[in-house]
């Protein structure tokens, strides 16, 4: 049998449940390569916009600061939405009006907001790895099934006209086989993608937590101590 004309033999042959679960597994390897894309162009943005956080604290003041972290072209900075979220916070608690707050102290308050500006950033870098985790695991197992159907219909067209030869028996067996490599092919850049966004967040989390260390020192004493990349 002509393997070009395998998967368009399987396509044409393997009826109704062969094609929907064709179509399945390239949505989901359409959707697994589209998190990955969208994820991995965000945390290219993050990382340099992680290198940014030493001439942070070498601005004059906290408005230059920020400007440093404004760039064109790097909205949506995880750093600046933290140092804006510690800077709020600061405010917020020195006001005169009667809050639930007011029972903690500056540092308790700046800490815990800092540490709500991080979760939120967690969990926007984390969506999405879910659906690739998912994919990763169940593509397979999709790809499996429409092998079994396929094998299923083919030992039936078998039995129905008393084909017994190999050469016979070969090809609509090696056609469904095909499934199961569609599988695999969908769910091995699932993982890949997976454990390297994994990885890389972790990278970025914990940037984002050295630099709210040092963001709370900062607005709770007002002094600058040494960041993270001058004490090595």
């Amino acid at each position: 049998m002509n393997s070009g004309m395998g998967v368009v033999n399987l396509w044409l042959g393997g009826g109704l449940v062969i094609q929907v679960t064709a179509l399945i597994l390239l949505g989901m390897s359409i959707t697994s390569w589209t998190v990955m894309l969208v994820k991995g162009v965000l945390i290219y943005k993050s990382k340099k916009q992680a290198k940014q956080l030493n001439s942070f604290w070498h601005s004059p003041d906290l408005n230059e600061a920020l400007e440093v972290l404004e760039l064109k072209q790097q909205e949506d900075n995880p750093f600046k939405s933290l140092a804006l979220e510690g800077q709020i916070a600061m405010r917020h608690h020195r006001r005169t009006e009667q809050h639930l707050h007011d029972s903690l102290d500056l540092n308790d308050w700046i800490t815990s907001s800092l540490r709500n500006s991080i979760d939120d950033a967690k969990e926007r870098f984390g969506s999405g790895l879910i659906v690739l985790a998912s994919i990763g695991s169940t593509a397979p197992f999709v790809g499996l099934f429409g092998t079994v159907w396929g094998i299923y219909k083919a030992l039936l067209s078998i039995g129905d006209g008393g084909m017994s030869s190999i050469d016979q028996v070969a090809g609509p067996v090696g056609e469904a086989l095909v499934m199961t490599a569609f599988g695999l092919v969908v769910a091995i850049p699932a993982v890949l993608g997976y454990n390297a966004l994994l990885r890389s967040n972790q990278f970025i989390f914990g940037k984002l937590n050295r630099f709210a260390y040092d963001l709370r020192a900062f607005y709770v004493t007002g002094i600058c101590i040494k960041t993270t990349e001058e004490r090595k």
